[in-house]
């Protein structure tokens, strides 16, 4: 193998790895009470992984070792990461309680990952099995980020017990969840949604300690409204297979 291949195929495994770096960082931050840090080095994280899955199919370097190793990785920070961070900021206080609902996130987390390997007999790529990983991590970002500008939220902590719960157990739903692959929207109405996207980079960088929970609350509402609204429109569309390899 040539050195230029080499380094084709090391460049997104390196994005993957420092994924992987980000979430371990985080755990040893959350330890240590830095949760601020801990919750934003996670949003670097979230990045990185955001890059590597587009710099192997550039590369067209894309494989099986890849999409095992990127799922390892988001385990570590999107599921491990995410339950230390909310547990040290306000499950610990309720005990065995607080313990038990941030492992639900975490099995939870492993659960959608593994569902996310294994064969579906259909599929839309248009959607998301329920939501993704990130997704929710970035939920619980966003609830760490929101308390620090507003700290009053500390004082309702055990409304924390809720919100971590309801975003573990969004992962293993079979509610679509838009991906925005191939969306008609995307083709048709290229400007409007550059416009948005700038808009809403642009608010998320001035407004990032509100955006975070914000956005991603939105996403969870319309995505939920959408899939009440259109219910029989996916019918079987994540028909889950359990076919033998022998």
């Amino acid at each position: 193998m040539s050195t230029a291949k080499r380094l084709a195929f090391f460049l997104p495994n390196a994005f993957t790895a420092m994924n992987m770096a980000c979430g371990f960082t985080s755990m040893i931050l959350s330890t240590r009470g830095e949760l601020y840090y801990a919750a934003i080095i996670l949003i670097l994280g979230a990045i990185f992984d955001s890059v590597d899955g587009r710099v192997a199919r550039l590369t067209g370097t894309s494989s099986s070792f890849g999409e095992q190793f990127d799922s390892m990785s988001d385990m570590v920070s999107f599921g491990v990461a995410p339950a230390f961070l909310i547990f040290h900021k306000y499950l610990h206080q309720y005990g065995r309680l607080g313990g038990v609902i941030s492992f639900v996130f975490l099995l939870c987390a492993a659960l959608r990952l593994a569902r996310f390997n294994a064969n579906l007999s259909k599929f839309r790529s248009d959607f998301f099995q329920g939501l993704p990983s990130p997704g929710a991590a970035l939920g619980i970002i966003g609830l760490i980020l929101l308390a620090d500008r507003f700290p009053i939220i500390d004082e309702y902590s055990y409304l924390a017990l809720f919100y971590t719960a309801f975003y573990g157990i969004l992962m293993i739903t079979t509610i679509p969840f838009h991906s925005f692959k191939n969306s008609h929207m995307a083709k048709n109405k290229k400007r409007v949604v550059l416009i948005f996207l700038f808009l809403g980079a642009a608010l998320t960088v001035i407004y990032y300690k509100i955006m975070f929970a914000l956005g991603m609350a939105c996403y969870v509402v319309i995505s939920l409204a959408y899939y009440l609204l259109r219910i029989k429109e996916f019918g079987d569309a994540f028909e889950w297979s359990e076919e033998s390899d022998s």
